[in-house]
């Protein structure tokens, strides 16, 4: 174990850089805080070089068991409660965090999947959002997904939070070529559906059974035209109420439940 209590130190100014996109990126490497997603990390054998503790780590509930996993590890690093404060940017810190190693897939990947449901996410901007959608692909056993550019980044500390450890199950895709990575999967005769308000089907109506794209646009301007227009279908969520539309992550949890039930029956 090793006692830091310098915030000159210069593991302390490797976490403080991770909190900006283009430092994650060049270093490969992201921020997870907080004792139940260290604690999924550890259990999903994410790779990890660093995980930083305070004191106040043990009083918090929770914390005990995390740190009878921890306590042995390599690279354990202890810092004052006043440090660790100065590192979080948690409303209520729970005194313990981890450097984990970015886990990139190969977008060739899914070209190998039998039966797949995938998510390609276009310009989806909000970290919550975007947390919720991972947490609701992994809930439904999603085969993966495609987060194109524009998107919030998915290692940003907000959406890894919200995510609440489904981000280490998940396959997750980057890719800058959106339009080429829906091509490709239409010659291998996937489906491909778009959220729309101007769709002419409503999801209950939607084989999803077959292999399917499902692609979910911008909270505000929905799926782009570029992309719209490579759809076989356009489809919606049929809806009684007043409101005119359901945000990102809502529409995407209701059409994942549809496809998981269809697929169970």
């Amino acid at each position: 174990m090793i006692y830091i209590t310098s915030s000159s130190n210069p593991t302390i100014k490797e976490v403080k850089s991770l909190y900006r996109k283009k430092e994650r990126w060049a270093k490969k490497s992201f921020l997870v805080e907080g004792i139940k997603i260290v604690e999924e990390c550890i259990d999903n054998n994410y790779p990890l070089s660093n995980i930083i503790f305070s004191h106040e780590l043990r009083s918090i509930s929770g914390g005990e068991g995390l740190w009878q996993k921890i306590r042995t590890y390599d690279q354990l690093i202890k810092v004052p409660d006043r440090l660790y404060r100065e590192i979080s940017d948690m409303e209520n810190p729970q005194g313990v965090m981890a450097i984990a190693i970015f886990k990139q897939n190969s977008i060739e990947e899914i070209y190998d999947k039998g039966n797949p449901f995938l998510l390609l996410l276009d310009q989806v901007q909000d970290p919550g959002n975007m947390g919720t959608i991972i947490r609701t692909a992994d809930a439904f056993g999603i085969d993966g997904i495609i987060v194109t550019e524009g998107c919030v980044d998915i290692y940003n500390p907000k959406v890894v939070r919200s995510t609440m450890g489904s981000i280490f199950r998940v396959p997750i895709y980057h890719t800058l070529e959106g339009r080429k990575i829906i091509e490709e999967l239409k010659k291998k005769n996937l489906k491909i559906y778009s959220t729309s308000l101007k769709g002419d089907r409503f999801i209950q109506d939607v084989d999803f059974n077959r292999p399917s794209l499902l692609i979910i646009g911008n909270e505000s301007k929905g799926v782009s035209h570029s992309l719209e227009v490579l759809a076989d279908n356009l489809i919606k969520i049929p809806m009684i109420g007043a409101a005119e539309s359901l945000n990102a992550a809502i529409a995407s949890s209701i059409i994942m439940y549809e496809a998981v039930r269809q697929r169970r029956q």
